[in-house]
């Protein structure tokens, strides 16, 4: 690990004359704690995508503003969910965003998890799936989405073309294009075998926070072995640069007595645990609180942790800004340098190089 960011879910209620946090005020808490963050070294904000739900949706405006109020932080998600996009019209946003944030995007994609709406994904006006889950659209959309981005020709000039310098029946690729881009797309990958799938594509791996896997082997374990197939396909499908790496975990440092009253571990929490997603038996990984030496050393011993470049903390974002950058300072300050971290001063991440 060298690098760590946070992952906000974006929760908010429909309460907020209440108490409850509005979508209002979870967006511009997003953009503080983003802010804040890049003030104390940390490497990355990164955002999850829900939809018909009181959760964070529709990102690129979100991350504009946050690339905007930035500089040094890497923005992204963590994922969005390919089965509500239309993929030219993504292309064109992130190519955008990529373009405002100076190439300081991670943008996570994926076939997306659970979702509140029973094929919620028609709505938006995609049918067509035989699918259950809609993964097959989402593979469809997503290889049209890495095309646009590749800058391949979407569309042919027309006989007259107007407002275009092209000639009548040239490919017309999106725009704004962003050369770069393309080595900035993450899969958010739920099995080894799926991030075989990504490696060989050459993209970046976003390890997802449930495996639908169950084999007795360990959350880090499963993972570290689905990181291992996926540098190995990276390689061996002859990609030369260095992909990127991310997992995500729940830690929470405690260094105060309000930190051990706060973040005080639930029962059960501290385990691996058990259940079915989408019809498969699945592992979620644990929760850590407790001291920064006990962290270091469990986090040490977590081999997905240590053999990603990215660890994504998720984060209580509908607890406010104070408290998510302090949980965030704990972490800097008390438990990521011992474990290899450089602040975002130091430069971009970078990833590992692949081995076969």
């Amino acid at each position: 690990m060298r690098a760590f960011g946070f992952l906000s879910f974006g929760h908010y209620g429909h309460a907020a004359a209440h108490g409850g946090l509005s979508a209002r005020q979870m967006l511009h808490d997003a953009i503080d704690i983003s802010v804040g963050a890049e003030e104390l070294g940390v490497n990355g904000a990164y955002f999850r995508v829900h939809h018909f739900a009181t959760q964070s949706a529709s990102p690129m405006p979100l991350l504009s503003a946050v690339a905007a109020r930035t500089q040094r932080i890497e923005v992204g998600t963590g994922v969005i969910d390919m089965r509500y996009e239309n993929p030219l019209q993504l292309a064109e946003e992130a190519a955008a965003l990529d373009l405002i944030a100076d190439g300081r995007v991670a943008l996570g994609v994926s076939r997306g998890s659970p979702e509140p709406a029973d094929r919620g994904w028609e709505a938006f006006g995609y049918t067509g799936s035989t699918d259950p889950r809609g993964a097959d659209i989402a593979r469809e959309k997503f290889e049209l989405f890495l095309r646009a981005v590749r800058g391949e020709p979407m569309a042919r000039a027309s006989q007259q073309p107007y407002g275009a310098p092209v000639q009548p029946g040239a490919g017309l690729r999106i725009e704004p294009h962003s050369p770069g881009l393309i080595q900035r797309i993450w899969w958010g990958a739920g099995s080894r075998d799926s991030a075989e799938t990504v490696g060989r594509q050459g993209l970046n791996l976003m390890s997802s926070t449930l495996l639908t896997e169950a084999t007795g082997a360990s959350f880090g374990e499963l993972q570290a072995e689905q990181i291992d197939r996926f540098r190995s396909a990276f390689a061996e499908a002859g990609h030369t640069h260095r992909p990127r790496v991310s997992v995500s975990r729940s830690v929470f440092p405690v260094v105060t007595q309000q930190d051990a009253l706060m973040f005080g571990l639930r029962s059960g929490s501290g385990a691996d645990q058990i259940g079915i997603i989408d019809g498969h038996r699945s592992t979620f990984g644990r929760t850590y609180v407790g001291e920064p030496d006990q962290l270091v050393e469990q986090l040490r011993a977590d081999a997905a942790v240590m053999s990603a470049d990215t660890l994504m903390l998720t984060i209580p974002s509908q607890l406010g800004v104070e408290l998510n950058l302090h949980i965030l300072e704990n972490f800097a300050q008390h438990v990521a340098p011992a474990l290899g971290w450089q602040p975002n001063t130091a430069g971009p991440v970078e990833g590992d190089p692949a081995q076969p």
